[in-house]
């Protein structure tokens, strides 16, 4: 008897061995899928799509059956304004969070100098540190010791998921703080924008993997054109002559940049054809996230609620498709066992927030105009920056390139300020609008 159990054991042991070793062989191809950043993306929007399908099942099931005329009890008021909302399409307000600039009660020159200052430090001192943050986690090691090479730390969702929640808690914090307009858009179409904001983070993170980061301050530079033919798709809109010659100029400085580039060695300077793939997704899905809020606007609301509402699906989306990749709790072993990065990616994300608060600051004081320059001059600044700091090598071709780009969007500034001059409108300041994700950065 024992010499029989013995042998079926033996049996089994011997007929299960093909199957251990295929799963242990399609783990480790799964593994190695891991390293492609195309299969990674479509894993990331799986996971988002787990979220999409069944919401938007369920809006399609409340249209049908009338669910706001026959609809009552305790989730009717919640599910009205997820899905429905009040449908009123009024102007925005002034925003209360950032008044309008009121030049009869402006205070001395003196006091407006220092408060131009203040914003100008807070802007470059927070995206500044930002850019450096985002360079050093995404193309660093971490706890490398002598001999040793450490370890790199490499989902960038989950970078994202943390900015979007200190996003998250620096609205809703604006929202309770100040009065806000009497909220009107169903709660579902911040999705859209959320979805897109999301992806197009993503892939800035992502790309640093393939680019280096002046390649990458570049790209964001150039993508007005992609906006312009966004804008035109989206929302039909018409473009001045100026904007299609400075978008034309953009696109010449970026690619003398670009072939300048391709024939230096330096890994710090390769330029890969995945990067540039990776950006051209940062851009269309960027582009599309401005012209969808932009449309968003034509209710009633202020930007604290835009930047509310996109981050909330933000934070749904993000930790859902984390959780599912079972990549969160992976993530905050990192952080455990690198004191370091969580460091790091906590002031990655304070710096974030804390410029989106200096953004409504400064354009609600001094304009959208001056709020461009400054971050303009903080795109050269953070190029200079990371090229003194990590090493990258600019050619002459190279530098003309950057030199012609930043022209261009000054020469944007200039003359939208002066077609601007010339209308003269009348009545009260326009509401200005903000993106819920962290703008020229």
């Amino acid at each position: 008897m024992p010499s029989f159990s013995w042998s079926v054991w033996r049996g089994l042991a011997l007929a299960l061995l093909p199957v251990t070793m295929a799963l242990e062989d399609q783990a480790s191809v799964l593994e190695d899928w891991r390293d492609v950043w195309l299969f990674r993306f479509f894993l990331n929007v799986l996971g988002y799509a787990t979220i999409v399908v069944p919401g938007y099942l369920l809006i399609r099931y409340f249209k049908r059956i009338g669910y706001l005329e026959t609809g009552r009890g305790l989730c009717f008021p919640v599910i009205k304004a997820c899905v429905f909302g009040s449908e009123s399409k009024s102007g925005p307000l002034d925003d209360p969070s950032a008044p309008p600039r009121n030049e009869a009660e402006s205070s001395s020159s003196t006091r407006q100098a220092l408060k131009l200052l203040f914003c100008a430090v807070g802007l470059q001192t927070s995206y500044l540190t930002w850019g450096v943050l985002q360079e050093r986690v995404m193309t660093r090691s971490y706890g490398a010791v002598e001999g040793g090479a450490g370890e790199r730390f490499t989902d960038s969702q989950f970078l994202v998921f943390m900015n979007r929640i200190l996003a998250l808690t620096v609205a809703g914090l604006c929202c309770a703080l100040f009065k806000q307009p009497r909220h009107a858009a169903p709660m579902y179409k911040y999705s859209f924008a959320s979805l897109s904001n999301i992806l197009s983070s993503w892939c800035q993170y992502e790309a640093l993997k393939y680019i280096s980061f002046p390649t990458q301050v570049l790209a964001k530079a150039s993508k007005v054109i992609p906006v312009m033919l966004m804008g035109k798709m989206v929302s039909r809109k018409s473009y001045e002559y100026w904007e299609y010659f400075t978008a034309a100029l953009i696109s010449v400085g970026v690619s003398l940049f670009l072939l300048s580039s391709a024939g230096h060695k330096h890994p710090s300077t390769v330029t890969t054809f995945s990067g540039v793939v990776i950006l051209g997704g940062y851009i269309v899905f960027d582009s599309f996230t401005s012209n969808w809020q932009d449309s968003l606007f034509r209710y009633k609301m202020s930007s604290v609620q835009m930047m509310f509402g996109v981050n909330l699906f933000s934070c749904l989306f993000t930790v859902g498709s984390l959780l599912e990749q079972g990549a969160l709790f992976q993530s905050l072993a990192f952080m455990a066992r690198h004191a370091e990065f969580a460091f790091h990616a906590v002031l990655l994300s304070v710096c974030s927030a804390c410029g989106q608060l200096f953004i409504f600051y400064t354009i609600g004081q001094f304009g959208a105009a001056v709020f461009t320059i400054i971050m303009t001059l903080r795109q050269a600044m953070a190029i200079l920056l990371s090229c003194f700091l990590y090493g990258h090598a600019v050619s002459v071709a190279g530098g003309l390139g950057i030199a012609v780009v930043f022209l261009a969007l000054f020469l944007r500034v200039y003359a939208r300020s002066r077609m601007k001059k010339s209308k003269k409108p009348a009545g009260p300041t326009p509401v200005q609008k903000f993106p819920a994700g962290p703008p020229w950065v």
